[in-house]
């Protein structure tokens, strides 16, 4: 007997495939979407290194909107990328389907093209680091989600450089 674990999960193969939405060349924008707060991160140009950039804690719809659009446009971000929380398994819940609503809001009010990326473990992963380097709780609640971002971000950046390694190889 198999458990779902052994299927290939079709969005994960989508998601990798949609990888070619957003421009391999310009900064990118990683959000780890949350109904309280957005985590932001945003790469180097030359989209070797994810940074974290900020907290949003979100305030309405147009208020949203327009920090999104300023902080893309200030920035001169070419493409996002959206965190999809998917469960352990990898299959998709409520979560990645709001995930998935608001990435698509998001290239509607900035004008980006967007892309999705797996960003299971970044939120305990990145609360490691905080714990880690010493960091008290109050100061790592402020720090979590753009911490997320990053490493989701970094994670897609890498990902598509280890892709085009692969494709440069005889």
């Amino acid at each position: 007997m198999s458990d779902s674990s052994d299927r290939p999960d079709p969005n994960a193969a989508r998601d990798e495939a949609a990888m070619d939405t957003v421009p391999d060349d310009g900064r990118l924008m990683g959000l780890d979407y949350g109904t309280v707060r957005v985590g932001v991160a945003v790469s180097t140009p030359e989209q070797s290194i994810a940074s974290p950039f900020e907290n949003y804690t979100r305030r309405g719809e147009k208020a949203d909107a327009r920090f999104l659009k300023e902080t893309a446009d200030e920035n001169r971000i070419v493409g996002i990328v959206v965190g999809l929380p998917r469960h352990t398994g990898g299959e998709e819940g409520t979560k990645a389907a709001e995930a998935r609503a608001f990435g698509k809001w998001v290239g509607e009010v900035t004008g980006r093209p967007v892309c999705f990326w797996d960003e299971r473990f970044t939120s305990s992963v990145a609360e490691d680091y905080l714990r880690d380097a010493g960091v008290p709780w109050h100061r790592r609640k402020e720090r979590l989600d753009m911490l997320a971002a990053q490493i989701m971000l970094q994670s897609f950046l890498d990902r598509r450089r280890h892709q085009a390694e692969e494709a440069d190889e005889p």
